[in-house]
Parts: C-alpha cells; sequence; structure tokens
C-alpha cells in the first residue's frame, strides 16, 4: 500500500503546527488586514471576552553566539486576549505591542479556526498576509545581499 502524501493530509481539530503558524500570521498582520479577515468571514461580531484584552510584559531571553547560556536581554510588552464564539470554539492571540482592539481580532481568527468546517475560509482570508510577509521577506533578503561583502583570502606564493 503506498505511502499518503503529508501535504495531502488534512489539519486536524488538535493539529498544533497549522494552529501554530495561523496564530504567528495573526501576529504578523496589520490591524486592517485583521478587519478585513474577519469582514471578508463575515464573523465580524458575537464573540465574548473569555479574559479582555490586557497588556503586560515579558522577559526575552537570549544567547551569545546562539549557543552559548541564555541570559536576560530585556523585557517586551504583550497584549493577550481570549474569545469564545456562540458555537462555543475558544480563540486565544499574544502579540507584541499594545494593541488590545488587535489581539481581539487575532483572537476571534483563531476561534474561527478552531471551528474545522471554516478553517479553509480563515486561511483563504488570511492568504493576502502571508503573500505581503512574503514579498517584505525577499525585498528585506535583497536589500541584506546587495550590501553583502565577500572576503576571501589569496594563497600567498613564497618568493
Amino acid at each position: 500500500m503506498p505511502h499518503p502524501n503529508p501535504a495531502d493530509r488534512q489539519p486536524e481539530a488538535s493539529d498544533p503546527v497549522a494552529r501554530r503558524a495561523v496564530m504567528a500570521l495573526c501576529g504578523q498582520a496589520r490591524p486592517e488586514e485583521l478587519h478585513r479577515a474577519l469582514a471578508q468571514l463575515g464573523a465580524a461580531e458575537g464573540a465574548e471576552d473569555l479574559r479582555p484584552p490586557e497588556t503586560g510584559l515579558v522577559m526575552t531571553r537570549g544567547r551569545i553566539g546562539g549557543d552559548g547560556r541564555p541570559f536576560n536581554l530585556g523585557e517586551a510588552t504583550v497584549t493577550r486576549a481570549a474569545v469564545r464564539l456562540p458555537g462555543g470554539a475558544t480563540g486565544f492571540a499574544y502579540h507584541l505591542g499594545r494593541d488590545r482592539a488587535k489581539a481581539r481580532l487575532a483572537a476571534t481568527l483563531d476561534a474561527l479556526w478552531q471551528v474545522p468546517e471554516r478553517r479553509a475560509a480563515v486561511e483563504a482570508a488570511l492568504a493576502p498576509v502571508a503573500s505581503r510577509r512574503a514579498e517584505e521577506r525577499t525585498a528585506q533578503a535583497r536589500r541584506i545581499a546587495a550590501t553583502r561583502v565577500n572576503f576571501f583570502t589569496m594563497a600567498r606564493g613564497e618568493d
């Protein structure tokens, strides 16, 4: 029997990798992009707050050289929200910054993604955000490549 193609696999309700990707995309989205996505889904209203959006601080950690001992780099402002849809699906969102409305919008999209029948529609509504982010990464890579200096060592001849 042939092995199934992993790309053809439909994500399950508890697929943490796919959910993490959607939540990360919501965190990178602009508030107006989240508004458009919810309007496209026809689900801008109806979510109740389980935890109203709130802002706090988290400690960021770093490593020297990427593999050294961890150290506290500093604090970052984070806003979080938790909502429940009328059907019972819950959504959560955390993002850097103080935009409480954005956190609530992202949590609503996460809750909609939790409903298996709406998952594809949520991902399609967020596709413009993914496209914008891909274009930004490409442009940044071009800017970095334009300033790249290639150092090389020439072999010294012993005269």
